[in-house]
């Protein structure tokens, strides 16, 4: 971790939507705690990746991150300028350095507007002209992420998914940013182009410099793009480290089971590690367990995990900057003997 003032700094940030009920008056009878006490650092020129199940908050996330959620709790520094609660005029001159790159690329578009329109729209709103002018630097985008410049005129139906979310990537590069929420970019689409797309992300975060917070649920594209990864659950991070490190030595029993999951590719059909299996569901984010969150499908849960919610610190052994939140962490090595499978059709 560097020294230096990181790009963004999250602390605490929560979000609990309201659960209305009750007749003829309606009254909030609860709370969906979607995100619940996320603290995580993005440095410039970082990629962050963040994992979980579908459910766990990582979307919720990206949208607090970016603003276009008001967190419930918590705050979200960017630069060192708390922007948690920041209003329209406030937030202006930070909208154009922090971008996002939506799941769908079908929905994200507007279907009633060229091309040429949907990229130069930031450009227009911000009331920058580049150089040359804004058709210019669209054509000029439309080269970088690997499209025709002559495509400029064209409406999105006329390209596949693919280009779709190249063309997404060029509206967030439009107005130069400093950070980039890409949630899910590659999940709507074929396997065949979602590497291509992510090695585009990848040279566009190492040539321009851009900091990057990678929400995806597939590991082997999080390893691939990411520098750091954070590891959700029912809306908090149960770990953090450096790439390597938590893929190699994974401390939350969350994370190496997550990790067994990931298919392997061997010659004789022999599997070189034991599946492990969570039995159970993932709770309701509407009432979540009190203690660690995990504990209901944790084969180490004790006591102590259902009274006490483990703080995400440096435990023993760890190499700094891999926090864990757990009070029985994995040590190295070690695989957990009961809920396991060798059967290859098992999923976390």
């Amino acid at each position: 971790m560097s020294n230096t003032t990181p790009l963004l700094d999250v602390s605490g940030l929560t979000k609990h939507f309201p659960v209305k009920g009750g007749f003829p008056i309606r009254r909030t009878v609860g709370a969906v705690q979607a995100v619940d006490g996320l603290d995580f650092q993005v440095n410039e020129g970082e990629a962050l990746g963040l994992v979980g199940e579908s459910g766990c908050g990582k979307s919720t996330t990206g949208r607090l991150i970016t603003r276009l959620m008001e967190p419930t709790a918590g705050s979200i520094s960017y630069r060192g300028q708390d922007i948690t609660h920041a209003s329209r005029r406030a937030l202006a001159p930070i909208r154009s350095e922090i971008q996002m790159i939506f799941q769908d690329p079908y929905a994200s578009l507007n279907p009633r507007q060229t091309v040429g329109k949907i990229i130069s729209g930031p450009m227009e709103i911000n009331g920058i002209t580049p150089e040359g002018g804004r058709e210019k630097r669209v054509r000029e985008l439309l080269e970088i992420v690997g499209l025709n410049p002559e495509h400029y005129n064209r409406f999105p139906h006329e390209f596949s998914g693919g280009q779709r979310q190249r063309i997404g990537v060029a509206r967030a590069l439009a107005l130069e940013p400093k950070l980039i929420v890409a949630d899910e970019p590659v999940s709507a689409l074929d396997v065949s182009i979602q590497a291509q797309v992510v090695n585009l992300l990848q040279k566009v975060q190492q040539e321009l410099g851009i900091a990057f917070v990678f929400i995806a649920h597939d590991l082997a594209v999080v390893r691939h793009f990411s520098q750091r990864v954070a590891v959700m659950y029912l809306g908090k991070i149960v770990e953090i480290a450096d790439r390597d490190d938590l893929y190699e030595n994974p401390r939350h029993p969350y994370t190496r089971a997550l990790l067994s999951a990931v298919p392997e590719a061997t010659v004789d059909d022999t599997p070189t590690r034991e599946r492990i299996r969570l039995t159970g569901d993932v709770p309701s984010p509407l009432n979540p367990p009190s203690g660690c969150r995990f504990r209901t499908r944790c084969w180490k849960a004790t006591e102590k995990c259902a009274t006490e919610a483990p703080p995400l610190v440096q435990v023993e052994g760890n190499k700094p900057g891999h926090l864990t939140a757990c009070h029985h962490p994995e040590t190295e090595g070690t695989v957990p003997a009961p809920r396991l499978s060798k059967d290859p059709e098992t999923a976390v």
